[in-house]
């Protein structure tokens, strides 16, 4: 009773797809739409793909999806590689994903607050480190460089999960919004299917994964340019 509410408007809200210009006992709400003719368009699937914003969501979704899962394939693999127990790899796998929930909340959370532009940005930018981070274990590998790691691509990282759906909502409102995201998640499995395919494929012909770690740094870049563009 205290965090769930039966309607919408109990707290000045409608369905997704529903506007209105008045909010309870009549009075009007504050308005935050920037483009009022773009919202006014009832976005569907076939309007969707004929805009370069859809186009951007998928780029930006590709990279990072691409970037997420080449670390999370080979991550406990790379460790061992460079020197850690079979135990302490998996024990940072492990952490990584404890400590994405208080990222998630917290960051999903700050989104409402300063745009899920910046979160997202934020979770590139996790991300990048967390390679960087990898990089240089190759080279010094230390307990403190893998809680860097862990933390980056936790805490930072895959808290951007807490505005995939917000991004595309804000942009692609209204009763088809789930044909839209679900669309959208092709570019995703395909980034998530790519990379772990391409850092395999470079470790296997360079024996090292350095070069695909630099990759996925770069296109956790392009990741968050894309979504500021769109």
């Amino acid at each position: 009773a205290l965090l769930v509410h039966r309607r919408p408007e109990d707290i000045g809200l409608l369905p997704d797809g529903t506007r209105h210009v008045t909010g309870p006992g009549g009075t009007r709400r504050t308005s935050h739409v920037v483009d009022p003719v773009w919202v006014s368009i009832e976005w569907t699937l076939a309007r969707a793909v004929r805009t370069s914003r859809f186009w951007w969501l998928a780029l930006g979704y590709f990279c990072v999806l691409f970037a997420w899962y080449a670390v999370q394939v080979y991550q406990t693999k790379y460790l061992v590689e460079v020197g850690f127990s079979p135990a302490v790899g998996a024990w940072a796998l492990g952490i990584v994903a404890v400590v994405a929930i208080p990222g998630q909340v917290a960051l999903g959370a700050l989104s409402d607050r300063i745009g899920r532009e910046w979160v997202w940005s934020v979770g590139c930018l996790g991300f990048a480190i967390c390679y960087a981070t990898l990089i240089a274990l190759g080279r010094s590998p230390s307990p403190g460089l893998l809680w860097v790691m862990v933390l980056s691509q936790g805490l930072l990282g895959y808290a951007m999960t807490s505005v995939m759906g917000p991004i595309v909502v804000e942009i692609f409102e209204g009763p088809h919004f789930g044909i839209i995201f679900g669309t959208l998640n092709v570019a995703m499995i395909a980034g998530g299917a790519a990379g772990p395919w391409v850092a395999g494929t470079v470790h296997d012909v360079t024996g090292s994964y350095d070069l695909a770690f630099a990759l996925a740094a770069v296109l956790c870049a392009a990741s968050a340019a894309a979504i500021w563009i769109a």
